[in-house]
């Protein structure tokens, strides 16, 4: 099935190719790299992550739900991919030697709203309402009318309960299944469909294919951005300003060396 490109191009089916461990580190390298040569870009698509990470954290526990904090907190960077169109852009245009300017970079991501783009923005907003919602359904099956109406009541229950401990458990296996899909279906997709005029179920589908037959890589590279993201949550979502962006960038790098597209 041939596939249009850009520049008006015929493009191939995307091809995927077998990458070694030694390339997920090499992707972070360049997502280094990337991030001290334009740190001011990466900053700014990281604070929206942090500015909206402290904004729901206020808002639940204005609320009186602030044990919702840790779960929509874990969930947030689900988001990711979307908002990381701006650091995509910026390694691609690095990459080839264009010049980056903040009219451009942010003129790209307004673009990605007439495109593609926007549907894939949708499965990953409804992959992350699931989240939200098995939460609150094992909240109710483990620990019913138990729910403490602070943080630290909360922490005490899912650690010093059967009850709670059993919800933590299956709360854990449940989110990891619901990250790895979600990890499948955009880690290679967002970054294609930037680059190219390609419809975003081809895209999905090359992003699952790629995490298929490079199994070990690439979840090797979801587990570090995981943990990197979760780890940057604690200084009051601070780490994130660096992290994500990091990530971002390593993403398309990653991106780079699994899939051509070349016509």
């Amino acid at each position: 099935m041939e596939q249009q490109a850009l520049n008006g191009a015929v493009l191939r089916k995307p091809q995927i190719h077998r990458i070694r461990v030694s390339d997920v580190f090499a992707s972070f390298a360049a997502g280094w790299q990337d991030f001290r040569a334009y740190p001011l870009f990466g900053i700014f698509f990281g604070s929206i992550y942090a500015l909206g990470g402290l904004f729901i954290a206020v808002v639940l526990t204005r609320y009186h739900m602030p044990w919702m904090i840790i779960p929509v907190a874990i969930g947030f960077p689900l988001v990711g991919p979307f908002i990381a169109v701006g650091l995509y852009e910026i390694s691609r245009k690095r990459n080839q030697g264009e010049a980056i300017t903040w009219r451009g970079v942010l003129a790209e991501v307004f673009r990605q709203r007439e495109r593609q783009m926007s549907w894939m923005a949708f499965v990953v907003l409804f992959i992350f309402w699931i989240w939200i919602y098995q939460v609150r359904l094992l909240m109710a099956l483990f620990l019913g009318f138990r729910i403490p109406s602070t943080l630290e009541g909360f922490a005490h229950v899912v650690t010093q309960t059967p009850e709670g401990i059993l919800f933590l458990l299956v709360g854990t296996i449940v989110g990891a299944v619901l990250a790895t899909v979600l990890f499948s279906v955009t880690v290679v997709s967002m970054p294609l469909l930037l680059e190219h005029e390609l419809d975003f179920i081809t895209a999905m589908l090359t992003s699952i294919r790629c995490v298929i037959e490079n199994p070990i890589p690439m979840l090797l590279f979801g587990a570090i951005v995981a943990g990197a993201a979760i780890g940057a949550l604690v200084p009051a979502f601070l780490g994130l300003l660096v992290v994500l962006p990091i990530a971002g960038h390593a993403t398309w790098h990653l991106y780079r060396k699994a899939v051509t597209t070349a016509p």
